[in-house]
């Protein structure tokens, strides 16, 4: 007779109970070696951590989260895995909150309300200890479950006079109006405006160019936008048509620095001379504009200082460091232009 199969077996976990008998101590001492190491001796500290090691134990976060009331966890909710803003964002955050001792989990909405909605329902089911959000658009239940929550959330990127709870980023108007205005000193009268994926920052961006365009009596005509993704190849797409409807153009602002590379190739493809026969600026200073020729000018916005603000505000609320209060708070960190190069020579 053949022999029967052995069913595969589950290992069985490593404790703290393990870890104390092995080493003839109590769990009390193992706990506090591993939790809370400055109330026990660097030497007990070294033999516990040594004998953990040995064993493969591993934390129980789940059981641990239940008696203290804290998971440890902050998710990170983006729009986008491909933009180097998020990204940056990413960083700003990610060692400050692990140097707290906290992970940080990234869930991707792809610009969607009612993705974040799930992602939302599902990491407070976790029981998260707060939430770093990506703009300031949310479905009705989203709010509603954030209120109920009582997590700490911090929204990043936009100006938020009412937030949720906390919110750190920059004005997107006053930028967009900022860089059309810098346009205008130059000389320039005929400034189009190429916008893809409209979110609410964009929206933001092309009312701050529509207020400068509108205050120095210039038309706002040469207006091309698309719902559709941000790219290199699309702003060179927006570009060959904005310049086949209105050739009398004379510079362009775009969303996005990759609008504007792409914009810039066209250029190159018209053999047409950057800036002296069209000036081209974009937004967010991405690394890719200095590696330009001629480089890009743009808005240049502090990613990784939103992320690193974000952290610390929800490290002193999670801490008992900052209250919440009942408008919110909101903090603005401003931003800067990069002119020159694609702008003026």
């Amino acid at each position: 007779m053949p022999s029967q199969p052995h069913k595969a077996s589950r290992l069985k976990r490593v404790t703290l109970a393990d870890i104390a008998a092995r080493l003839g101590v109590t769990k009390v001492t193992v706990s506090r070696a591993l939790n809370q190491p400055e109330k026990v001796s660097a030497a007990m500290r070294e033999r516990v951590t040594e004998c953990a090691r040995e064993l493969g134990y591993m934390p129980n976060r789940q059981a641990g989260s239940l008696a203290s009331g804290h998971s440890r966890l902050i998710a990170l909710l983006i729009p986008s895995l491909s933009n180097a803003v998020f990204s940056e964002l990413h960083r700003g955050l990610e060692a400050p909150l692990a140097a707290a001792g906290y992970q940080l989990l990234i869930g991707h909405t792809g610009y969607s309300m009612q993705e974040e909605e799930r992602l939302i329902e599902t990491w407070l089911s976790f029981g998260i200890d707060g939430l770093v959000l990506c703009g300031s658009r949310h479905s009705p239940r989203t709010r509603e479950m954030i209120a109920r929550s009582g997590c700490a959330v911090v929204e990043c990127m936009e100006k938020r006079e009412t937030p949720l709870d906390m919110a750190v980023g920059l004005d997107q108007h006053a930028a967009g109006r900022a860089m059309t205005e810098a346009m205008i000193a130059l000389g320039h009268r005929h400034i189009g405006f190429l916008g893809a994926r409209m979110d609410r920052r964009v929206e933001q961006r092309l009312g701050g160019w529509r207020a400068a365009m509108e205050a120095a009596g210039l038309s706002q005509q040469a207006l091309l936008t698309t719902d559709a993704p941000s790219s290199v190849r699309m702003g060179g797409e927006l570009l060959d048509e904005m310049l086949t409807r209105w050739p009398e153009t004379q510079a362009v602002f775009c969303c996005n620095d990759d609008l504007a590379a792409g914009g810039l190739f066209e250029c190159q493809r018209r053999g047409l001379s950057v800036p002296d026969q069209l000036a081209l600026a974009g937004f967010n200073g991405l690394e890719m504009t200095r590696g330009t020729w001629p480089p890009l000018a743009s808005v240049v916005t502090p990613r990784r200082e939103i992320g690193e603000r974000a952290a610390a505000l929800l490290l002193a609320r999670l801490s008992g460091d900052l209250d919440a209060t009942p408008h919110g708070l909101w903090e603005d960190l401003g931003f800067s232009l990069q002119t020159g190069g694609s702008l003026s020579s």
